[in-house]
């Protein structure tokens, strides 16, 4: 349901910037090469951006939206940040000129030629940098101990809590781009999805349209339908269903014989592994 959610979200986004574009080009055809640029332009990968922030932001002078940290999340003023190390100090001086010598450098080329500068850099220039990370490193642990002492058990807690969250989430994202290399066979739409793929052909968007009004139109298209007519897609997807139930049964079978016991559903699997203990709800009982 959520990623269904999230879908129809970014669908109705797009669709709706295109039925925007379409009712001014087809009001003014003069301009449909101009709102063409303006679309590309906003939708050009960053990989293609050759003034791009470098992947630190604290050596960037570009202004860049950081979200909320996960103290700022419950509530919380932000944790002091760590000191930049003298590398990263010395990127940041250098950066600058780099540009103002050849603004068509790209990140990339900037951070290659300012590591192979930083093997030979004169040795007073590194240490003045050393010695200013010393001394902010000795300030940044002060200001941390003064933070961490302010926080209360349950605060510490429900932190730890949203990092286990995030911890979690990554290994999820990772275990489905596993899965998805390990060749895992496709579930198939389901009747109502195959129904909407069947309406994009037969009525499609029009240009007064937004997609969201275009879905909820199909949706309400497929309340209306009696059961013998959505008979005939639940069929289809019944019968794809079998079809990807054999699959699924083969595939496992072999990531079994390979060892990737992983990616197989603990269904499947004699004695299925034991799921991950929490340490936060360990911790969250001792505090009741």
């Amino acid at each position: 349901m959520i990623y269904t959610t999230t879908l129809l979200s970014r669908g109705s986004l797009i669709g709706s910037l295109i039925s925007k574009v379409r009712q001014v080009v087809a009001k003014n055809p003069d301009t449909a090469h101009k709102c063409t640029n303006q679309i590309n332009n906003n939708f050009t990968p960053a990989t293609s951006n050759t003034n791009r922030p470098l992947a630190a932001a604290s050596i960037s002078n570009s202004s860049v939206h950081q979200s909320k940290t996960l103290e700022e999340q419950v509530g919380l003023p932000p944790r002091p940040k760590k000191p930049l190390t003298p590398y990263f100090r010395f990127m940041r001086e250098m950066r600058p000129k780099l540009l103002a010598n050849d603004p068509k450098k790209s990140a990339i080329e900037i951070v290659q030629e300012l590591s192979k500068r930083w093997v030979d850099v004169d040795p007073k220039l590194k240490e003045r940098l050393q010695t200013e990370y010393k001394k902010d490193q000795e300030t940044y642990m002060e200001l941390r101990t003064k933070y961490e002492s302010k926080l209360t058990d349950e605060q510490r807690a429900e932190i730890k809590q949203m990092k286990q969250d995030i911890s979690d989430a990554k290994e999820r994202k990772q275990l489905r781009k596993r899965v998805k290399e390990l060749g895992r066979p496709k579930k198939p739409a389901s009747a109502f999805l195959r129904f909407v793929a069947s309406e994009r052909l037969n009525s499609p968007q029009t240009l007064q349209q937004t997609y969201r009004e275009w879905h909820q139109k199909a949706t309400a298209k497929w309340t209306r339908l009696s059961d013998e007519e959505k008979n005939v897609y639940l069929q289809e997807s019944r019968k794809e269903l079998d079809h990807y139930k054999k699959a699924i049964s083969i595939w496992e079978e072999k990531m079994i014989r390979l060892g990737h016991i992983d990616v197989v559903r603990s269904g499947i699997l004699i004695d299925p592994p034991e799921p991950k203990a929490r340490k936060s709800q360990s911790i969250k009982e001792k505090l009741v």
